[in-house]
């Protein structure tokens, strides 16, 4: 396997080293924006279709990357194949989005969890990691990830999407004991599986904790954050001489920085509606930050994307330790030229920076 990076800006600025640009990837940079994923997806017959094939997801793995100039690549699949892989019975209904056949409803169905056995029932994630990483050839660095045990513990419990989280915030006031289980073994599976993915050729990982905004301050901390600390303490830090480093991002949770910071991830991914040079003072040379224009910015013109772009990096301001992302995943309806105007204008605005 090359160990060798031909482009590993991305690496250098998560561990706030210098570069010459600030560099950027998207998140869902791989979806339905794109008519080559649209075409790969029909392909396969359905979206779990391509998540369980190492070849299809390792076709759309690439297929931004040969559109677009990007500075890294994330592993085509999704949150829950965790939760799926822990007995919950994963299924996609049409325009409905996801679903479990077994939801956590009960005292009895609680206590039966168990951690996922990743080597087995997530096999085909860590064999898409490793051909994806072969398919790159050392071009770029290739990111691993995982939900978060809140985020991926609220679809098991809901049984799928949620407005309210009324079921899940339910049992964790009701019977924050249950709820403790259910994230500990969660937490369980979820180091297992960023470590195989570390192991199969991951060379950074990043955790989703996409529902943490929707907690109390209490809450959060005691619900999401310490298990997310958990996560950061057990990954492996290290592969073949070279650092790994961790990404956190809750979407909502700005107000909690300076703590997300303190978990010891390399890295804190923010979403729009935090300023990125307020989140700078706040850390300062803790972490490095991720983000965090709005998706909705791509809608915009190739000029208001260029004025958007220019505005949170001169947000950042100066130095190393900036990765440029959107504040949360890209629409699918975004039109690719919009997307290729955002990596141009990163590009180019940011040199001034370094």
């Amino acid at each position: 396997m090359n160990f060798k990076v031909k482009n590993d800006t991305f690496l250098r600025a998560l561990l706030r080293q210098p570069t010459e640009y600030t560099p950027l990837w998207m998140m869902r940079q791989a979806g339905r924006y794109l008519p080559e994923y649209r075409e790969t997806r029909r392909q396969a017959g359905s979206f779990l279709g391509l998540c369980k094939n190492p070849d299809y997801a390792t076709e759309v793995t690439l297929q931004p990357l040969a559109r677009f100039p990007l500075d890294a690549a994330i592993l085509f699949s999704d949150i829950l194949t965790v939760p799926d892989a822990m007995g919950l019975g994963l299924y996609f209904s049409e325009g409905e989005g996801p679903k479990f056949k077994r939801p956590l409803r009960d005292e009895a169905a609680i206590l039966a969890l168990r951690p996922a056995d990743v080597d087995k029932d997530l096999r085909y994630v860590t064999d898409a990691v490793s051909q994806i990483r072969g398919a790159l050839n050392g071009s770029v660095p290739l990111i691993g990830f995982s939900g978060s045990p809140f985020t991926l513990s609220c679809y098991m419990v809901e049984g799928g999407g949620s407005d309210d989280y009324a079921k899940v915030k339910t049992l964790m006031y009701n019977e924050p004991k249950l709820m403790h289980h259910i994230l500990e073994v969660t937490t369980q599976s979820v180091i297992a599986y960023l470590n195989a993915q570390i192991e199969a050729g991951a060379q950074a990982v990043m955790i989703f904790d996409s529902w943490g905004g929707v907690l109390s301050h209490a809450a959060f901390h005691e619900f999401s954050l310490a298990y997310t600390q958990r996560i950061v303490d057990g990954l492996i830090k290290e592969k073949d001489g070279v650092r790994i480093p961790s990404i956190v991002f809750t979407k909502g949770g700005g107000l909690w920085i300076e703590s997300i910071a303190n978990t010891g991830c390399d890295a804190v991914g923010l979403d729009w509606s935090m300023d990125i040079g307020v989140a700078r003072q706040k850390v300062g040379d803790k972490v490095a930050l991720q983000g965090n224009i709005d998706p909705a910015v791509l809608f915009a013109s190739p000029d208001a994307i260029y004025r958007e772009v220019e505005r949170v990096l001169s947000s950042f301001g100066f130095g190393s330790g900036h990765v440029f992302n959107l504040g949360h995943g890209i629409s699918q309806h975004t039109n690719p030229e919009h997307a290729a105007a955002l990596v141009a204008a990163v590009h180019e605005l940011s040199r001034k920076y370094h």
